[in-house]
């Protein structure tokens, strides 16, 4: 009978597996973490659906080299980018000083990428400032920066480091300033505020006319341009035509008033993203929606976040529990091991929980595995340090007992040792689960979803209600593992 059973099911998981193969998989869209860029990746997603095409937008990952990146892996398969942004960040190595020696499709080509026929609008870099600020001080040119050191300057974190970026305008122009490196959406904030005086826009940006922006000319020339196009790996597209078939309707449908005005329903007027990018597919290319019009409910999307928080959690937790705990017991009865041990978990503990989380994108990709791993890792060393400092603490007199008593070492381990220390290590694993749920809402950042998802929405939209949907349940979930594992510790044995 068993035998029969596994020959059905082997049957049935080939079946399965050739039925998965012969249907196309689901087109993943990306997007990067601005508001541009999450319409743009939205109006493709939503243009695929309509067209019968299974498709998904994973939006918010990141900066242009995490997209890429991910588009080179196959994590996802098509995003919008920028032919300035190609040419002097992403193509940089194998363009020229200027990066005008090939034409973009040859650059793109020889990285396996090939790109559709541009939207029809450039969002180029400049800088702003507040133009009555700006007319005060008579400053109309870039280069009229140069009479003006003592302006206070903030740009995009990407921005201050990337080629074409913070690095090369200072140069170009001599420019005296000190940038000081933050979001970009903050930035706007920090110089409506007055704390900034210059800042980095995108052209297309819908606070430039909200905040009555003054855009200085770039009067060297500088910035090249930044036409808006879709990507994708070169094979992909000759194993998806209909994809690309598809997709070439948006090709110069976009005009750089269509995208302001979309970047200020978003983002201004705070219509939801699926609204803008379907109303505007309706009227502009006779398309049905693709997608769900309205946002999700408050209840409907605080559950989805609650079980991405929960899975991030629940899973590198366990997986710390199920390694730290051991390693603990060994560090507690091999000191010199020990040190070893505690010393790397500390190391580990000392990266930046940002930088960790970048650092698992080449190795898992993008997604929640990345995202589980690095929390995996900040939850090791509280519970190690505790259950080594809990197994050390037992004093040589209990310990000499138990041998005299005739228990085994194994036998002295479990009745003994480990609940005379279980209050010491349930108070590291309150302290790893604390962590682990503040540094999770990181993961968003990588696609990995959880309450991260509408803090980094709230930022982007500079929207409170947002911010707050992330941070208040994180905060009560955090109470409340906390609470939970206080009530366990009241039913441990006193040391």
């Amino acid at each position: 009978m068993i035998r029969w059973i596994a020959i059905g099911l082997v049957i049935a998981g080939f079946f399965g597996a050739v039925s998965a193969a012969e249907e196309p998989r689901r087109v993943v869209v990306g997007s990067k973490n601005f508001t541009e860029s999450v319409l743009l990746g939205e109006l493709t997603t939503q243009l695929l659906i309509a067209q019968g095409i299974a498709a998904e937008h994973r939006r918010a990952l990141g900066g242009s080299r995490i997209l890429w990146n991910a588009l080179a892996r196959g994590d996802i398969d098509i995003y919008p980018e920028y032919s300035g942004t190609l040419r002097f960040e992403l193509l940089a190595d194998r363009s020229d000083s200027n990066g005008t020696d090939k034409p973009l499709q040859i650059l793109l080509a020889a990285a396996g990428v090939a790109a559709l026929p541009p939207f029809g609008f450039a969002n180029n870099y400049a800088l702003g400032m507040v133009e009555q600020r700006a007319q005060a001080l008579g400053i109309t040119d870039t280069s009229h920066l140069l009479e003006r050191g003592n302006l206070k300057v903030g740009v995009s974190n990407e921005f201050l480091h990337r080629a074409d970026g913070w690095p090369g305008l200072k140069a170009a122009y001599q420019l005296p300033h000190a940038a000081t490196g933050l979001d970009h959406d903050l930035a706007y904030r920090g110089l409506v505020a007055g704390s900034l005086d210059v800042i980095d826009l995108y052209t297309t940006d819908a606070e430039i006319d909200y905040y009555d922006l003054r855009v200085l000319v770039d009067d060297r020339g500088y910035f090249p341009d930044y036409q808006a196009m879709l990507l994708h790996r070169a094979e992909w597209g000759e194993r998806r035509p209909e994809v690309l078939a598809v997709l070439t309707q948006l090709s110069g449908q976009i005009e750089a008033t269509d995208i302001s005005r979309l970047n200020r329903l978003h983002k201004i007027d705070r219509q939801s993203v699926e609204q803008v990018a379907s109303d505007f597919l309706e009227t502009r290319l006779k398309q049905s929606p693709g997608a769900n019009k309205g946002s999700s409910s408050l209840a409907s999307a605080l559950l989805t976040t609650t079980y991405q928080q929960l899975f991030l959690v629940g899973v590198s937790m366990l997986a710390a529990l199920l390694l730290a705990l051991p390693l603990g017991v060994l560090a507690a009865k091999k000191p010199v091991m020990g040190r070893f041990i505690l010393g790397l978990a500390g190391a580990i503990q000392t990266v930046p929980s940002l930088a960790l989380l970048v650092f698992m994108i080449p190795l898992l990709g993008i997604g929640t595995l990345p995202a589980i791993v690095a929390l995996f890792f900040y939850s090791l060393l509280p519970i190690l340090r505790n259950t080594e400092a809990g197994l050390s603490g037992i004093s040589r007199e209990l310990q000499e007992a138990a041998v005299a008593l005739g228990l085994s070492a194994s036998a002295r381990l479990w009745q003994i040792e480990l609940p005379l220390a279980s209050r010491t290590i349930l108070a590291g694993i309150k302290t790893a689960a604390v962590i682990n749920i503040g540094t999770a809402t990181l993961g968003a950042l990588i696609g990995a979803g959880g309450y991260g998802q509408p803090i980094l929405a709230g930022i982007r939209l500079d929207n409170t209600g947002l911010i707050l949907q992330g941070a208040i349940p994180a905060v009560l979930m955090a109470f409340a593992v906390q609470g939970l594992l206080s009530w366990l510790e009241t039913r441990l044995p006193a040391a």
